[in-house]
């Protein structure tokens, strides 16, 4: 009986040196690559019409599917309980490769339609690019 319990003993503690110092390794992650952030803040007038929202958030979205340049897109409204948000109330974020695809976006006669559809519902907007990654 001493045997089989020594010779279990041995194998939970093989199983488990084997088990750390497999944990030990360390792990194998690829980066990602760098993208450029373009992150859009709007605050809408106060007498825009919730359909003349609606006509603004629909044609940004549409932008990511008119405008190869841009990588990836994603949006929402603000539900923020700090109340830090200024009255800005909608963040679109648009992915790119680089400064230069962003640059053609900005003068893109789709971002510029855009742009004139918004600007009568427009009270406020705040632009920020940044690189991801370090």
């Amino acid at each position: 009986m001493k045997k089989i319990q020594s010779f279990a003993i041995a194998v939970l503690l093989l199983i488990c040196v084997s088990y750390s110092g497999s944990q030990a390794q360390a792990p194998t992650t690829k980066v990602p690559p760098k993208v450029l952030r373009h992150v859009v803040l709007f605050k809408f007038k106060d007498d825009a019409k919730p359909e003349d929202v609606q006509k603004v958030e629909t044609f940004f979205r549409s932008l990511a599917f008119r405008i190869p340049l841009i990588k990836d897109f994603e949006w929402g409204i603000n539900n923020s309980p700090e109340n830090l948000n200024q009255g800005l109330t909608h963040c679109f974020l648009v992915t790119f490769a680089s400064e230069k695809d962003r640059d053609d976006y900005l003068v893109h006669p789709d971002h510029k339609s855009f742009v004139e559809v918004l600007k009568p519902y427009l009270d406020k907007a705040t632009v920020i690019d940044y690189w991801t990654g370090k």
